[in-house]
């Protein structure tokens, strides 16, 4: 059978492995010359071929037979090696095929291969003689249809969602009035000529584009790298839009690739999400920090409009003028109502008053000195003469002390009539006489010991301040005070700290007969 290369047929793994149709060998595989036969080797007419013969037959007759097919399975068994080819296998209920991708069509693949994922690749079956195997050389793959696509993608969301990524409080608020605008999407396409032209409407600001692929197989490395990328920025814009025009789900899905919403999570600068239409929903706006459904509503998200704002503070200038005329009209009608009185009239009274008061003073004191002087004459005249006070007082004291006399001369006759009735011996009173003094002598050491005198005897000095307190810290005394020196034998008058301030010269002793000096307040009388 054969078929055109162009073609695609589509099998499921169990059908690439079923029998291929019989079919003669090709010019490739005609029987070999018959070799020398030994006299015991049987006749037969089967033809003889060698394994390279085979093999080759069968590689062409697969490649001939299917050539370019769309085979739908499973993917497992994914490898990647550093040479940059990928191995893997696919498999359904009844079978499985090898596959094999070579570097040059990673890139152009469509999506990015994963154990798990239900795909169609598309390619063309071979053969590998060395090891009587056969493998599908993949060149694309996509998902077997929206249910496979939608079933990744819900697998990765409840992933991401069990990690925290979606949380709540993980969302940064966008600020109010951002000074440059970051803006992920592709160069061209309606959707940066959208964005632009909705920030210069509602309030011009700078924008920083970062152009990258928005579906495709290099997309979501690309998106990923742009978020990173604008974090890494010397100085990076205040919010962040990460846009694309609507599509199928397909074209969708580089926004539902882990890494991209990973970086959007990871994103420092606040991110808003504008994929697709309204009804599109991807990853993506589940890691933003707000969710645009257009990439217009994501521009009128990140600025605001600045009329409006002009309108607003406009409006609160007039408020505030309106309400500080008020207050101030309000301030001015209350400072009226008092009505202060003028400056020279006030003085005028005052001096008046003061005036009076004074020649009140002049006439009233001379008075008040005169009925001092009254009553200070008056009490004189009740008091009664000293001799007449202490005459009876003195009789009182010269009784008490001749009634003391004589108590003592009795008491002192009772105790020698009480001595002489004991019959003392003079070296008993001795004895006795000689306890006291060394007892008297003890007590008057100790006095002594205690007595300030001996510490003066040392050296020290007793400092007393003008009351005759004694001084026993330098913070008792401000600068230059006079204290007294209490030396052993004798006292002397300082000052403290005397080379700031010398001392005053002593005063001269007034002379005899000389008036004393006036003093401020003097009445002269």
């Amino acid at each position: 059978m054969s078929q055109d290369p162009d073609d695609d047929l589509i099998f499921t793994a169990d059908e690439t492995a079923a029998p291929a149709p019989k079919a003669t060998p090709g010019p490739a595989a005609r029987p070999r010359a018959p070799a020398a036969r030994s006299p015991a080797a049987p006749t037969t007419n089967v033809p003889e071929f060698s394994v390279s013969d085979i093999s080759g037959s069968i590689k062409r007759l697969l490649e001939g037979a299917f050539g370019r097919v769309r085979v739908r399975g499973e993917i497992t068994e994914l490898k990647r090696y550093p040479s940059g080819h990928v191995y893997l296998s696919l498999k359904d209920e009844g079978g499985k095929i090898a596959g094999v991708i070579w570097r040059s069509a990673v890139p152009r693949l469509g999506m990015v291969p994963e154990n798990g994922a239900e795909i169609i690749a598309t390619g063309r079956i071979t053969t590998y003689g060395e090891r009587s195997s056969y493998q599908l050389v993949i060149e694309r793959l996509e998902y077997a249809g929206e249910g496979a696509m939608l079933a990744r993608i819900e697998q990765l969301r409840q992933k991401l969602l069990a990690e925290g990524l979606f949380a709540p409080e993980r969302k940064r608020p966008l600020p109010f009035l951002p000074r440059r605008i970051g803006v992920i999407t592709s160069r061209a396409g309606a959707v940066l000529h959208d964005i632009c032209t909705t920030i210069s409407r509602r309030f011009p600001h700078e924008v920083l584009l970062w152009p990258v692929a928005v579906q495709g197989e290099g997309a979501a490395p690309q998106i990923a790298a742009a978020i990173e990328g604008m974090n890494r920025l010397a100085e990076p814009p205040d919010v962040l839009i990460v846009a694309r025009g609507g599509g199928s789900l397909e074209d969708l899905m580089a926004f539902n690739d882990e890494r991209v919403v990973r970086a959007a999570a990871a994103s420092r600068i606040p991110l808003i999400s504008a994929v697709g239409h309204e009804t599109d929903t991807t990853l993506i706006d589940f890691a933003s920090d707000r969710r645009a459904p257009t990439p217009t509503a994501a521009a009128e998200l990140a600025v605001p409009v600045r009329a409006e704002l002009q309108a607003d503070l406009d409006h609160r200038a007039a408020r505030l003028s309106g309400a500080l005329a008020g207050t101030l009209r309000s301030a001015r009608q209350h400072l009226e109502s008092y009505r202060l009185p003028s400056l020279p009239v006030l003085l005028e009274t005052n001096r008046m008053r003061l005036e009076d008061r004074a020649q009140r003073l002049e006439l009233g004191l001379p008075a008040a000195l005169q009925r001092a002087r009254s009553r200070l004459e008056t009490a004189s005249l009740q008091l009664r003469a000293p001799e007449l006070v202490l005459a009876p007082r003195q009789k009182a004291l010269d009784a008490a002390g001749s009634a003391l006399n004589a108590a003592w001369e009795r008491s002192l006759a009772g105790r020698q009539m009480l001595l002489l009735r004991q019959n003392l011996s003079p070296d008993l009173l001795a004895s006795r006489v000689q306890l006291q003094r060394a007892r008297l002598e003890g007590l008057g050491r100790q006095l002594e010991a205690l007595s300030p005198r001996q510490v003066l005897e040392r050296g020290y000095v007793l400092v007393q301040d003008a009351q005759g307190r004694p001084v026993t810290r330098q913070a008792q005394l401000p600068p230059h005070s006079r204290v007294t020196l209490d030396f052993v034998d004798g006292k002397r008058l300082a000052e403290l700290d005397p080379e700031e301030h010398p001392w005053p010269p002593p005063r001269r002793p007034r002379e005899r007969g000389a008036p004393l000096p006036r003093l401020q307040g003097d009445l002269g009388l």
